[in-house]
């Protein structure tokens, strides 16, 4: 999953991309390097971002999903509002990714079970301005299972069909470095729940503060090999999928994964 932000403010690429032009070529250039799906949010959800209203969020989205559907691009929106999504999806994009995992928004569920499309639901505990005081637990990896389980419940109360349901633990959100970690070394634990995993942690804060060049946490641009090692660990414990910035780097790392584990190599078919 190649990320295409159309933002001004997200921590690693905000404000590069803010011209329908621009955000499409790029979008493209993912899908060209070989991404399955280019997921395209319009609000950052970096640690203490404001809000944007669903109209702003909306006018950023909207086109740039017109402009990749035209081009034959597998499209995912990255949104937390059913009234986006359903522009999106109307625009042509074929899949929700929703970082609150449903809760931001409780039309969320039903816009996605009307449309039939994969709905990601991602651990979140809270909106980005708030959601580091919420990083309290006793264990980590036990409570993120039970909260997404809670999350598939609900979407399947809603009509989400269970096969359209893939899960993120949601790395950074309401989760310091160490419950990062601890979710990655225990990822079979979600894996086990029978959906597809989804994990996002490219070029993450995590990541920088593991490589801190004196001190400092890494840039994010410095962050692209860890990404990738990451890429090639999650690949062998049974991760779906990635979401990621450099779709080369994080092809190359699954296809070294398939090859020393025996898993399914990565493209998984969808194109």
């Amino acid at each position: 999953m190649g990320v295409l932000n159309v933002t001004p403010d997200s921590f690693s690429d905000g404000g590069r991309y803010l011209g329908v032009d621009d955000a499409v070529a790029h979008g493209v250039a993912l899908w060209e390097r070989g991404a399955d799906v280019i997921d395209v949010g319009g609000e950052s959800t970096r640690p203490g971002a404001e809000r944007v209203d669903a109209a702003t969020e909306s006018a950023r989205i909207t086109p740039v999903v017109a402009g990749l559907a035209e081009a034959g691009v597998l499209i995912s929106v990255d949104t937390t509002r059913a009234r986006v999504a359903e522009a999106a999806l109307a625009a042509g994009a074929a899949i929700v990714n929703d970082v609150s995992g449903g809760l931001a928004d409780p039309d969320m569920a039903k816009v996605v079970a009307a449309a039939g499309v994969p709905f990601v639901l991602m651990h979140w505990r809270g909106h980005s301005r708030d959601m580091q005081a919420l990083a309290t637990y006793d264990d980590v990896v036990a409570e993120v299972r039970d909260e997404l389980s809670a999350r598939v419940d609900a979407a399947l109360g809603a009509g989400v069909a269970e096969s359209a349901i893939a899960l993120d633990p949601g790395l950074g959100f309401a989760k310091d470095s160490g419950h990062n970690w601890a979710l990655l070394r225990s990822l079979d634990v979600l894996v086990d729940l029978g959906f597809p995993v989804l994990v996002g942690a490219s070029r993450k804060r995590f990541l920088g503060t593991l490589l801190a060049d004196a001190g400092a946490p890494r840039r994010s641009d410095g962050r692209e090999d860890a990404t990738a090692a990451v890429t090639a660990l999650v690949a062998m414990a049974g991760a779906w999928g990635v979401r990621v910035h450099d779709v080369g780097r994080s092809l190359d790392a699954a296809a070294v994964a398939a090859a020393m584990g025996g898993v399914p190599r990565w493209p998984t078919g969808s194109r």
